[in-house]
C-alpha cells in the first residue's frame, strides 16, 4: 500500500469516525497539551529534548492511540519532571499528573475501538466513573503526600505507596473488573 493510499484510507476512516472516538481523541490532545504547557511554564530549566520527543509522540497518540506512542509521551513528560523539577509537591505537579492520567485513560478507551467504529454514548459512561475517581483521587493523594512529608512521619514512603495502591484498587473495582475468571 502506498503512502497516498494509506492517507486516503485514514481520511475515509476519519470521516466515518463516530462521536465517541473523535471525543476521546480530542481529550487526548487537550490533556496532553495541558501537560506539555504546564511543564513548559515552570520556572526550572526543562531538558530541551523533552518537547522534541513529547510533541511528536502526542500527535502519534492522537492518530494511533493503540500504539506505544502514548506510553512514550507519558514517560518523557514524567522524566522531564523527575530530572529537573524541585521536590516540592505543588499545584503544577498535581495538574500535570492528572493530565497524564487523562491521556492514559482516553488512549486506553480509544485504543479499544477502531477509528471508524460507531460507538454509542453508553460506552463512554462505563469509563466515566473510573475516570472521575482517578481524577479526584490524584489531588487527594498529593495532599496526603504533602502532609505526610511535612510531618516527617516514619514510613512516609509506605504511606504514599499504600495510598496509591488503594487508589488503584478503587479504580479497578469501579470499572467493573473482577478478581476471578468468569
Amino acid at each position: 500500500m502506498t503512502a497516498a493510499e494509506r492517507i486516503t484510507l485514514w481520511l475515509v476512516q476519519l470521516r466515518a469516525a463516530g462521536e465517541a472516538a473523535f471525543l476521546a481523541r480530542l481529550v487526548i490532545a487537550v490533556a496532553g497539551g495541558v501537560a506539555l504547557l504546564i511543564s513548559w511554564l515552570q520556572p526550572w530549566d526543562q531538558l530541551d529534548l523533552i518537547p522534541l520527543i513529547a510533541i511528536p509522540m502526542l500527535v502519534a497518540t492522537v492518530i494511533l492511540p493503540d500504539s506505544p506512542a502514548g506510553l512514550v509521551f507519558i514517560i518523557v513528560v514524567a522524566l522531564g519532571w523527575v530530572f529537573r523539577a524541585p521536590s516540592e509537591v505543588d499545584w503544577s505537579v498535581v495538574v500535570t499528573g492528572i493530565a497524564l492520567l487523562v491521556v492514559h485513560l482516553a488512549a486506553a478507551f480509544t485504543a479499544q475501538i477502531p477509528s471508524y467504529a460507531r460507538v454509542h454514548r453508553d460506552s463512554l459512561r462505563r469509563w466515566l466513573l473510573p475516570g472521575a475517581i482517578a481524577v479526584l483521587i490524584g489531588p487527594v493523594v498529593a495532599v496526603a503526600v504533602a502532609v505526610v512529608r511535612g510531618a516527617d512521619v516514619r514510613g512516609s514512603l509506605l504511606v504514599t505507596v499504600s495510598a496509591l495502591v488503594l487508589s488503584t484498587v478503587a479504580i479497578w473495582f469501579a470499572s467493573g473488573q473482577k478478581l476471578g475468571r468468569d
